[in-house]
């Protein structure tokens, strides 16, 4: 086992917090590739033993940041949800919120669609959370069918359908490609984001009414 860190310094959960910190950083500035251990150690100032008193691999680091990147969207989608005038401006809210946090968080963001990197299936928090946030969105989806703004029967192609739009945006946006296409068209990325969540919610609000 690597030697204790010898900084007096930390109280407890405060060196977790500082190391998650600097993984982050690392993250934004050199990609997912250049975390290991040691090197977070480096990047936090501390002796390449001190992980070990919160993580006992990469991977449980990054599994820490996964989950807790899945907490901060779901509080922010359930913000915007709850903020909506209707179900279907909700799921409107919903699509802009996920690209808007994708573009802030950056890094969180590169760990929660690459699950492989974090091992997220062995971490119940993040399984937990990513499952309630597509609980949120059935939900949101079940209430437009209600009220006749979603045509009637079985929820999941259209919650699918929302949850593909919203992270696949999230994701582009990410990686750059909206980026060049929204600059090329002299436009942005929030304002094409808007335009898809409102040409959404269009073919939403023009569904056939449950009988």
């Amino acid at each position: 086992m690597p030697p204790t860190d010898s900084r007096s310094t930390y109280h407890h959960g405060a060196l977790r917090e500082e190391l998650i910190t600097a993984c982050l950083a690392l993250i934004e500035s050199e990609g997912i590739g250049a975390v290991s251990l040691r090197r977070v150690a480096r990047e936090a100032g501390v002796s390449p033993g001190a992980p070990y008193h919160h993580f006992p691999d990469r991977a449980s680091l990054l599994n820490a940041i996964t989950a807790r990147g899945y907490q901060l969207l779901l509080a922010e989608v359930r913000r915007a949800v709850d903020a909506a005038g209707s179900p279907v401006q909700a799921l409107g809210a919903l699509i802009e919120t996920y690209v808007r946090f994708a573009r802030a968080n950056t890094a969180y963001v590169r760990l929660m669609y690459r699950p492989e990197l974090s091992e997220s299936d062995k971490d119940p928090a993040a399984e937990a959370t990513a499952e309630e946030g597509l609980q949120l969105l059935t939900e949101t989806v079940v209430a437009c069918q209600r009220a006749g703004a979603a045509p009637p029967g079985d929820p999941g192609p259209l919650v699918t359908m929302i949850w593909s739009v919203a992270a696949g945006l999230a994701m582009l946006s990410v990686e750059g490609p909206l980026d060049h296409l929204t600059a090329a068209r002299g436009s942005t990325v929030p304002e094409l984001t808007a335009q898809v969540s409102a040409l959404v919610q269009t073919l939403l609000t023009g569904a056939t009414p449950p009988r």
